[in-house]
This record gives C-alpha cells, structure tokens and sequence, in this order.
C-alpha cells in the first residue's frame, strides 16, 4: 500500500517553495521565484500596431514594455484540414493579407523577451495540462513522438477517443479542440486523462470568454504559479493535506481549486502555527543537505553524488560501517541502504538525464539482484519517468529519469566563481611557480625599473616565507627587484604583475 503524503507550501512575495513529505521525510522539493518567472505560455488579447511586410511580420502591443513580434509562420492556419506538413502553402499568404493594423488577436507568448527585442508571439493557441496540452483551434489527436511503441501508441488514441467522446456525451454536445499527450501520458490511467480533459476544456471556456469582452493588452491566461501547479499535478490518492502559511494565497488556492481541481479542495488548510512551515520537518537543513556532494547514511556509509553536464555519477562507500557477520553482509548491507537514499536523492534534487551508479563491489549475484530490485522498487514511487538497467561488466549500474525541470542544484546555485565549477584551486606553491615563469617570460621582452607581484595573501605568504630563496635566485638572475603586495579581492590563483 502506498504511503501517505504531506505536502507544505511555504510562500512569500519573492518566493514559493513546496515539499512533498512522505514517511515522514522530505521526498522531493519544488521552488519558484517571482522575478524568474517567464511569460512563455501566457495568453494575451493583442492589438497589431504595425505590419512589416517585408520582414512578413507584426508587431503586437500586449500590455507590455516593448511590443511583441509575430512572424507570418506563427499565425494560425484558417483551415483544420491544412496539415503542418503542407504548411508552405498557407505561409505563402502574406502577412498583410492576413492581418491590418487595429486589429485584435489573441495571441500566446512562445519566446520570452531577450535585451532590446520584444517578446515572440503565436496565434496558434495551446493550453498545457499535466498530461495532456489542449489545442482548442485544431481537431485532431496527437501523440508525443517520444512514446515510440506503435501498439502503445495505437492503444492511447483508442483510449483518448473513448474519454473525449465521453465527456462529449455529459456535456450533451460535441466540443471542438484537439489534444497531444505528453510523454508523462503513457502510464496515466482513464480517470487522471479524463480528469485532466476536464481541466483543459474549462480552463479555455475561462479563457474564451474572458476574450470576448477584454481590451487589447490584457492577461487573459497565465502558466500556473508554482502552488496551482501542486493541486493539478502533485495531488493523487495518497496525499493527505496540503499546508500553506499565507492566508490570503489559502484563499486563491480554494478559489482555483473549486473551480478547476474539486477534489483537492477539502486536502487544503492554512497553517497558522508560530514556527515557520518547513521547520516542522527541518526541510531547510534538507535543502542544505540536499546542495551537499556527500550524503552521509544512517549505517555509517555515504554516497558521493557528482552532477556533471553529461551524466550524474553516483559512488557509495562503506565509511565506517562494518557489518555484525562478515564483509559481504557488510557490503550487502551498505547496497542495499544506499539504493533508498539514491532513489530519495534523485527525487529531492530533481537529477535527470544519464545516471552512472558504482555501487560496492558484491560477488553473490543474489545480492546484486536484491540491491537491483530495491533501486527499481523505490524509484516506481518515483512520479519521474525512469528505467533502470542491470549490472554493467564493470560492475556499474546505469539508469535514465526524466529531465523535468532544472535540478535544484542548478537552480539555487551558481559555478563557484574562484574556482569556476572545476571543485578545486591550485594551490598557492603552484601559482607562485606560474608567477615566477611569468615573471622571467616578461623580463626577456621588457626592460622595467621593477616588477610588482600583486596576488591573495596566501600566495604573498607562500613568496616570504618558504619560496623567498626561489624569488630572491630570480630577482638575482634578471638583475631587477620584485615587490610583493597583497590584494585581499583576489581568488587564490589570480595575479597580476605590475611593470614599473
């Protein structure tokens, strides 16, 4: 039976942050700030103030600094029948054909604002859901190419046209629009499709009607803020309540809630207590935790977890752990606690993409199918699509989940400037001796008074105290004296020599 979830969301104007508790530990962490939100995805009712026919393009006033910009490419084929594989003959139409200055469109943003040029915009309106992304201009059916079996494929449209049609007959009318399922469809289940269809198609209604009577530069759509996103994506069978710590977004929640996700409605409370939200389970310090390279276990071994542009690699290692019987139930022992933390680590730092695992060596091969069917086990609690493949000839486990989002290393840190994201610096002997060959480099091509070394103090210490007799060889050799000054802005290997 699956265990019971929690989830908290702690909210302030410049940031929103959701944990999804279970057993009683964070499991995965969710975070959004206000100035980074994009306007990708957001619908507006615009008015064309200029038309550019030679660049087949128009420029949009949607209520923003700078007027947005629609290429004759984006607009919306009139005709249902045109496929995009056709496309060409519509886009032959130019643009001044197709729409005059005053004009109103609604339009939708598909390319953020970047410096001086104005946001990209589109007529071809898409409404996305967690399953499914609506497209209430079109009547088809489409699948994501990345569900590539032909029989799933097949079987997900038969579903699909099933689920429409039965939504069609409560209405007691046939709706027009079409939907593409997403990737993340292929496990969905009829009720969690039909639940999605029915927040797609009142979300358009709202936006359709909202069209009708909105001046030209108005919000009509906006992507859901990261707490609407918990009720339409994070809220299943297993979740108990939802917590959050601002009364006036509690109210907005309901509001939302009642009008598009029911039955999450009753799970929603305000928490009113004088410790802040996410101390009841230390999240924070998880959070810290979770930006740490090491993850210590509960029996004294560890994991060390190196994200890299490619892959993330994943080593675990007894520590001090050492088993009650002998060294295989040591390290079988060690395994096995590592494959739950891994799972948990994966969800809680949100890492995608390649996943390389060196578990410690084991020489029973039922204890690298127990270690494999707990890793598998623990990551199908996981709602990330993942595999996970078996052991390699070189004992090394490699894995796939899904890229989301950006993981939460990359979202609340940057490359550590002194070392730019390398992990280590050279050490100040090593930068003494770079300093000393640059030195002898400049002094065969100029012919200063004096040379001044301005470096971190670690490095000017390094030069007075036990690399004195190798500077004062140098200055001997090129017959000029080297001066010595600290620069406290400086990282450990910046320098700079001064010729005087």
């Amino acid at each position: 039976m699956p265990a019971s979830q929690d989830i908290l969301i702690n909210w302030t104007p410049q940031e929103t942050r959701v944990a999804l508790i279970e057993s009683g530990a964070v499991q995965e962490l969710h975070v959004e700030r206000t100035l980074e939100r994009g306007l990708v995805g957001n619908i507006y009712a615009g008015k064309v103030v200029r038309v550019l026919p030679g660049m087949q393009s128009a420029f949009i006033d949607i209520g923003l600094e700078r007027a947005a910009f629609l290429h004759v490419a984006d607009l919306h084929r009139e005709d249902p029948s045109v496929r995009p594989a056709s496309r060409s003959a519509d886009v032959q139409t130019p643009i001044e054909k197709r729409v005059h200055e005053g004009q109103t469109l609604m339009v939708q943003v598909i390319k953020d604002p970047i410096g001086t040029k104005g946001a990209r915009l589109s007529t071809q309106i898409s409404v996305a859901g967690r399953l499914l992304v609506f497209l209430p201009q079109d009547d088809h059916l489409g699948i994501s190419q990345k569900i590539g079996s032909p029989e799933l494929r097949e079987q997900l449209r038969e579903r699909m046209t099933q689920l429409i049609g039965a939504a069609d007959a409560k209405d007691g009318r046939n709706r027009p629009g079409g939907f593409i399922l997403r990737t993340n469809a292929e496990d969905a289940t009829d009720d969690e499709l039909a639940m999605d269809i029915a927040y797609l198609r009142k979300t358009w209604a709202t936006i359709r009607e909202h069209g009708l009577k909105a001046p030209p530069g108005t919000l009509l759509y906006q992507e859901l803020n990261l707490a609407q996103r918990v009720l339409r994506d994070l809220v299943t069978e297993q979740v108990q309540t939802i917590r959050i710590d601002s009364l006036i977004q509690h109210e907005a929640l309901v509001a939302f809630g009642q009008e598009f996700t029911p039955s999450a409605v009753g799970k929603l409370a305000h928490y009113k207590g004088e410790r802040p939200i996410f101390d009841l389970y230390n999240i924070d310090t998880e959070i810290e935790r979770a930006l740490a390279r090491r993850v210590d276990l509960k029996s004294g071994g560890y994991l060390i977890i190196d994200q890299t542009e490619a892959l993330t690699t994943i080593d675990v290692n007894t520590g001090g752990y050492v088993g009650a019987r002998n060294f295989d139930d040591t390290i079988f022992k060690t395994n096995l606690e590592a494959a739950q933390a891994i799972a948990r680590q994966l969800r809680l730092r949100n890492l995608g993409g390649i996943i390389i695992i060196d578990f410690i060596d084991m020489l029973r091969e039922d204890h690298r199918d127990a270690v494999l069917a707990e890793l598998r086990k623990q990551m199908a609690r996981d709602r990330t699509k993942s595999t996970v493949s078996g052991f390699s000839p070189l004992g090394l486990v490699e894995m796939t989940r899904k890229r989301t989002r950006e993981s939460l290393a990359h979202l609340l840190c940057v490359p550590c400037p002194t070392c730019e994201g390398r992990g280590q610096v050279k050490t100040p002997r090593t930068v003494c001796y770079n300093i000393l060959r640059e030195i002898l480099r400049e002094a065969r091509q100029f012919n200063p008074r004096e040379f001044r070394v301005v470096a971190s103090a670690a490095v000017v210490e390094m030069f007075l105290d036990e690399e004195s007799a190798h500077l004062a060889g140098l200055s001997d050799f090129i017959g000029k004296p080297v001066s010595l000054q600290t620069e406290p802005s400086m990282s450990p290997e910046q320098y700079d020599i001064v010729l005087l």
